[in-house]
C-alpha cells in the first residue's frame, strides 16, 4: 500500500457546490439529480460550509404528495446558512489519503472537502476511500 499517496489522487475534482444565496430546493434538486449526499457551500470559490442529504432530512416533514413525489414546504422556511454545517473539517491539497481517512474514520462525517487555502478544489467521500483501498488489492 502506498504510504504517502496524495489526497488529490482520490478526490473528486471540481465537486458540485452551492452558493449560500441558493435555496434548499436547489440543494435537494442537486442531491437527487447527481445522486450525491454532500454538497460544499461556497462564497465565490471559498468553502464556507457543507450541507448533506441528512441535514435536509433532519428538517423535513411531508406535507402532501404531488404525483410520485413527496411534497415539503419546510424548504421555504430555512436558508442554506441556517441548515449547513459551519466550521467544516477539511484537508489541504498537500495532505495525504491517510489524513483524509483519519478524519473520515474518527468523525461523524462521510465527506471531507479538499481546499487550497480557503478555495474549494475537491471532495473526498468514504466511497472514494473504499474504492482506493479496493484498488490496492
Amino acid at each position: 500500500m502506498k504510504k504517502r499517496e496524495p489526497v488529490t489522487s482520490i478526490m473528486t475534482k471540481q465537486p458540485y457546490s452551492v452558493n449560500i444565496t441558493q435555496s434548499l430546493r436547489d440543494v435537494d434538486a442537486m442531491l437527487k439529480e447527481y445522486s450525491i449526499r454532500h454538497i460544499p457551500v461556497v462564497s465565490g470559490e471559498n468553502l464556507i460550509g457543507m450541507i448533506s442529504k441528512t441535514d435536509l432530512e433532519r428538517i423535513s416533514f411531508v406535507t402532501g404528495i404531488e404525483g410520485n413525489r413527496l411534497k415539503t414546504e419546510v424548504y421555504d422556511q430555512y436558508t442554506i446558512e441556517q441548515v449547513m454545517t459551519k466550521n467544516v473539517q477539511t484537508v489541504d491539497v498537500t495532505d495525504t489519503v491517510k489524513d483524509a481517512a483519519e478524519i473520515l474514520s474518527f468523525g461523524a462525517f462521510h465527506a471531507v472537502p479538499v481546499v487550497d487555502g480557503k478555495k474549494l478544489v475537491g471532495i473526498v467521500t468514504t466511497t472514494d476511500l473504499i474504492n482506493y483501498l479496493l484498488d490496492q488489492y
